[in-house]
């Protein structure tokens, strides 16, 4: 807004400079009619000089000035298309200006039903996707109903791949629990909340924001981060996921 509006200012002041240049050339070229009269002294020397005083400066002055005031509009109206390149969200197709960037949030603690993974990354959403699955199947079969988002707490993560638990919250305890599965409460306490929308792929790019976010603001974050599906993923198309990050601080 800052650099628009200084932009919006300095066009305005180029304006009156540019009708005093045009004004300037206007009456610099007002002489050259004067020629005509006194190109003429044969026929009446005396008469000549009356003319040559009256109607020339008479033109100068009101037409001349007249046309740059009404060709101000627009280089004035220049700013206005310059507000269009800020427009487009900052670093990543999935980050929305309008969206919580680094909110400060706090995570409230919940009962969820937890299943264990590991994944690489060449595969990392179609092994979330099956985790979900198993979740829902087993709390369908049970008749359980979710009472939150399905999360996703990233708990390591190297080159090759990341180690994770797939939540589901619920408000009644599933029975049998397979071995793969168990029961706990998902992360609590003080984090900074971002919003991706898109598609899992894209998500290196949101990742990206958030670092440059805590160097630029000199946070330190824990070894943990956690992924909220806004959007149920298994019913939505990956291109139109919405996903929280919340990432807790040291």
């Amino acid at each position: 807004m800052n650099i628009i509006s200084t932009l919006r200012a300095a066009m305005v002041a180029l304006t009156p400079m540019a009708a005093v240049a045009l004004g300037s050339a206007a009456l610099a070229q007002s002489p050259a009619p004067s020629a005509s009269p006194a190109a003429s002294p044969a026929a009446s020397p005396a008469a000549s000089p009356a003319p040559v005083a009256s109607p020339t400066p008479a033109p100068a002055a009101s037409v001349a000035p007249v046309p740059p005031p009404a060709e101000t509009k627009s280089p004035a109206d220049a700013p206005s298309t310059a507000q269009s390149p800020p427009s487009p969200p900052p670093p990543a197709a999935g980050v929305q200006t309008a969206d919580p960037f680094g909110e400060e949030f706090t995570l409230a603690p919940k009962k969820v039903v937890i299943m264990k993974g590991t994944a690489n990354w060449d595969a990392a959403f179609d092994t979330l996707i099956d985790s979900f699955k198993a979740l829902n199947t087993l709390l369908d079969k049970q008749g359980i109903k979710a009472s939150g988002n399905a999360m996703i707490v990233y708990t390591s993560t190297d080159d090759n791949g990341f180690t994770y638990l797939a939540q589901i919250p619920v408000d009644q305890e599933p029975k049998n629990l397979p071995k793969t599965m168990t029961m706990g409460n998902s992360p609590e306490g003080k984090a900074l909340k971002f919003v991706h929308r898109g598609s899992y792929d894209n998500m290196d790019n949101t990742y990206e924001a958030i670092t440059n976010h805590l160097d630029d603001k000199k946070l330190e974050a824990k070894d943990t981060f956690i992924e909220e599906y806004i959007t149920d993923p298994l019913k939505t198309a990956e291109d139109k996921l919405v996903i929280n990050v919340y990432v807790p601080l040291k």
